[in-house]
């Protein structure tokens, strides 16, 4: 694969990613303005940021914990258990 191949193939999947993120948020906007109902009031308004707020600090903090997690090397020790332990499976199997 040549390198103008990759970055053409790169434009193209940029190019329908964006499209994609400016046609949810125009479905998004609309179906937000053509509801009918009594307006929300500001209260409803605060809770819906502080839950929105709150539950991306938490995805990232969650995400922050895997990076951190999988840096330092926490992972490595359950995996190497696991694979101790399907080793051993297997030979359990073949006897």
């Amino acid at each position: 694969m040549t390198k103008v191949s990759s970055r053409i193939g790169t434009v193209a999947l940029v190019a329908v990613l964006l499209g994609l993120l400016a046609a949810s948020i125009w479905f998004a906007a609309h179906s937000w303005t053509s509801v009918d109902g009594p307006p929300m009031p500001a209260s409803g308004y605060i809770a819906m940021t502080l839950g929105v707020v709150f539950s991306i600090v938490i995805g990232c903090g969650l995400m922050a914990l895997v990076f951190y997690s999988n840096r330092y090397g926490y992972d490595d020790e359950a995996n190497d258990q696991r694979s101790a332990g399907d080793e051993s499976s297997r030979t359990h199997q073949i006897r």
